[in-house]
């Protein structure tokens, strides 16, 4: 795979998720989308928007700006 072709990290769902210890499926139905979905926000394939991840911060209980890679 080129490096172009890598995704760029943009959230740490993924990281969140395993660090409070929840699911990806539990995720998939709190939030009320797909599996596949959540896979590809996990994966930075796709990102969420600002309303999703703010719904996603709640559900976690965390701040929103943990589920975002620092840019420095």
């Amino acid at each position: 795979m080129k490096i172009e072709d890598r995704p760029i990290p943009v959230n740490r769902i993924k990281a969140v998720l395993a660090e409070k210890q929840i699911s990806a499926k539990q995720l998939s139905v709190a939030v009320g989308k797909n599996a596949t979905t959540i896979s590809r926000w996990c994966n930075n394939k796709i990102q969420p928007s600002v309303t999703q991840l703010q719904e996603i911060a709640h559900i976690l209980d965390v701040d929103v700006r943990e589920l975002l890679c620092p840019t420095k």
